[in-house]
């Protein structure tokens, strides 16, 4: 029950504060994202598909976890355009997550929506 209610209530901070300026993940960009690795920084690479239930309900646990972890760099790689970023990172279904801490990989989960889970995933490159 507890966990429950804290998923709730993550999941209600998410929905309220994603009107309030968070940062936004940026369209995934080869050089910018070669740029941040190369700097060593933390990014999130979120592959989503507009038509994909579940990467509706990632999206705004990944902006409010966005808002927690400024330094947290967000691409979102269009899965119906963004084919040759799909090569790149070996990706094959939309809702797909991979957490980089500079050139390294450090995570990846597919289809995952629990709040916990994913905040544990991106932590992952911290």
């Amino acid at each position: 029950m507890r966990t429950f209610v804290l998923r709730s209530l993550v999941g209600l901070i998410a929905l309220i504060a994603l009107p309030f300026g968070a940062q936004a993940a940026q369209s995934f960009n080869a050089k910018t994202f070669q740029q941040a690795q190369a700097a060593g920084k933390t990014i999130l690479v979120d592959v989503y598909a507009s038509w994909c239930p579940v990467c509706r309900k990632q999206q705004p646990i990944i902006q409010s976890i966005s808002q927690r972890r400024p330094n947290l760099v967000v691409y979102r790689v269009d899965f119906d355009r963004d084919k040759d970023a799909l090569k790149r990172f070996r990706v094959q279904s939309q809702s797909t997550l991979i957490v980089f801490k500079g050139k390294n990989e450090v995570s990846r989960s597919v289809g995952d929506t629990d709040p916990s889970r994913v905040q544990a995933l991106i932590a992952k490159g911290f």
